[in-house]
């Protein structure tokens, strides 16, 4: 079941893998928060949507390359963000949770 909120979607953190039934964008953003770079921008690279590519350049700031980020910023069609990479994070989940 998709989480209704991003406390309930923190709860689920100590799972082993997120639930097959969520979204592949919300299971990317999952592994992040997981601790699994890899796996996420593993899942984001095929998302081809403005929500992929907006995980795409949030993972790509998190490593700190941010030439690449603002690129997928510009696929996603949004700027740069100025909010720190928890925020995003948290940002980014409400915003598929809650569409």
């Amino acid at each position: 079941m998709t989480p209704t909120n991003y406390k309930t979607f923190q709860e689920t953190l100590s799972d082993s893998s997120p639930p097959n039934d969520w979204s592949l964008a919300l299971q990317a953003l999952w592994w992040d928060a997981k601790g699994d770079w890899n796996a996420s921008h593993d899942i984001a690279q095929e998302l081809h949507t403005q929500m992929g590519s907006w995980i795409h350049a949030y993972l790509h700031r998190k490593e700190g390359d941010d030439w690449n980020a603002g690129y997928w910023y510009r696929q996603a069609g949004r700027s740069f963000p100025k909010l720190t990479l928890e925020e995003e994070l948290k940002q980014l989940v409400q915003f598929i949770i809650n569409p």
